[in-house]
């Protein structure tokens, strides 16, 4: 748009205007605004704002949108409309501080494995990076144990037997194992009193 000044003016010499108020003036007033410039704007492009950074430590990347936009209207145009030369980056490299290095995680401890007495029992230990992905790069001396001793009550109210399915339990007692927990109790009625 271009715009112009309009004054009602009366001539009182040939060299003398005198400015008067609008209504003083007859007909209607002349546009004080025209359209100008009717050329169409060529297409450019348009970038949007910068993403974070990802991965959040460690060296990343910043991600932006690159739209080939109209002068004269909010639409999208194909990419191609736009010039090759002078399109803006859409990534970015970004360096965050260094991200925590891989650690051993230990699950909880499982149950006894002995019904009575003495036995094992165990647990998941694994080598995980900040985000959970399995790593080989935790130091081996500091892994925790992913087994140990456990004890187990004795119900004192169940008869001492074999185990049915145990047909070995004289040579347990013939080759003296009734001392480890595991055969003490699945040879239960033949280990007593040894």
């Amino acid at each position: 748009m271009r715009t112009r000044q309009v004054l009602c003016k009366r001539k009182i010499s040939s060299a003398e205007d005198k400015v008067h108020d609008d209504a003083a003036c007859s007909g209607p007033r002349p546009d004080l605004t025209q359209p100008c410039s009717s050329h169409s704007c060529p297409p450019e492009w348009t970038a949007l704002d910068w993403s974070e950074c990802t991965p959040p430590c460690g060296p990343g990347y910043r991600h932006r949108l690159i739209l080939c936009k109209s002068g004269e209207s909010s639409g999208t145009l194909p990419e191609a409309q736009c010039p090759r030369l002078g399109r803006p980056t859409s990534r970015v490299r970004c360096n965050l501080q260094r991200c925590p290095p891989p650690q051993w995680v230990a699950g909880p401890w499982g149950e006894c494995l002995a019904r009575c007495g003495l036995g094992q029992e165990m647990r998941s230990v694994q080598c995980l990076t900040h985000t959970g992905l399995p790593s080989t790069e935790c130091m081996e001396h500091l892994r925790p144990a992913g087994m140990q001793q456990c004890k187990s009550k004795c119900d004192l109210s169940l008869p001492c037997k074999d185990v049915n399915t145990v047909a070995y339990c004289p040579l347990v007692l013939r080759f003296k194992f009734c001392s480890r927990p595991y055969f003490r109790q699945m040879c239960c009625k033949t280990c007593q009193g040894h």
